[in-house]
């Protein structure tokens, strides 16, 4: 319901949406593998340490299921009826990820960071990759927040997989309101101090500021005047799924833009 009521008060989303469930309805119809679940208590040093539990040596997981998942979610979209630029960007990357045997594994490893692969659509790659990656990590990332202490990582990247938060979120009533960091690659949430800058750190009371838009009951932009970073924020509970979306708020990204602040996360819809 939220999903058609936001579409009608938001028309100029449409066509995101639909890319979004075309692709998402590709990927629902490939494969249920999903990845096995660690021992997180052998990770516990490393993520005392900071490191990401996608980097860890200690955490195990076996991305090559995932490989796998992306090169079939390629070749099924590359013959879908999609709009002319995507079908042929689909067609030239499927071709790349067939081309050579280790191709697949290293687009996986370009996604969590490996700049040794240069892939032919990056924007499209991106998207497709995260969209294969986090549906396969599901369980991982579940477990994993259910295992770690919040307290011992107050860190401005995602814990998960090391990328620099897209969105946030206000949780609670004051005066023990929390806020959360949402991972626009893997879906992960994870605490951090309610004042100051998750970008260049900062930890002025007065330096960061937030920008109410117009309309939008929900959602707001919350900028650092130091750095001119910003976050797009979701000020509410219970449909984290949808505004924490990323594509959901896109006019928030035109906004911010306009007003000379810069977003650092990474986008998927940078196509």
């Amino acid at each position: 319901m939220i999903h058609d009521v936001w579409l009608a008060k938001h028309p100029y989303l449409q066509c995101a949406a639909d890319f979004h469930a075309l692709v998402a309805a590709a990927a629902a119809g490939i494969s249920n593998a999903r990845a096995h679940t660690p021992n997180f208590d052998n990770y516990s040093g490393d993520y005392k340490a900071g490191i990401p539990l996608l980097q860890s040596s200690h955490a195990a997981i076996d991305l090559e299921p995932a490989q796998a998942i992306l090169v079939s979610l390629v070749e099924s979209l590359a013959s879908q009826p999609l709009p002319e630029k995507f079908a042929g960007e689909c067609r030239v990357l499927h071709t790349q990820l067939r081309g050579e045997i280790n191709a697949p594994r290293q687009a996986v490893a370009w996604l969590l960071g490996d700049e040794a692969f240069s892939p032919a659509h990056p924007g499209l790659l991106r998207y497709l990759g995260w969209t294969a990656l986090a549906r396969f990590l599901s369980p991982v990332v579940d477990g994993f927040g259910s295992w770690r202490v919040e307290e011992g990582w107050f860190r401005s990247y995602c814990p998960t997989c090391g990328s620099a938060p897209a969105m946030a979120q206000l949780v609670g009533i004051d005066p023990g309101r929390l806020r959360l960091l949402s991972c626009g690659c893997c879906n992960t949430r994870w605490r951090y101090r309610r004042i100051g800058c998750p970008f260049c750190e900062s930890a002025d009371d007065h330096c960061l500021s937030a920008l109410a838009i117009e309309g939008e009951k929900y959602l707001r932009i919350d900028y650092c005047q130091s750095c001119r970073a910003y976050l797009k924020t979701y000020n509410g509970e219970g449909s984290e799924s949808f505004f924490l979306a990323d594509w959901t708020s896109l006019h928030l990204d035109i906004i911010a833009g306009d007003r000379g602040l810069k977003r650092l996360a990474a986008s998927l819809y940078e196509l």
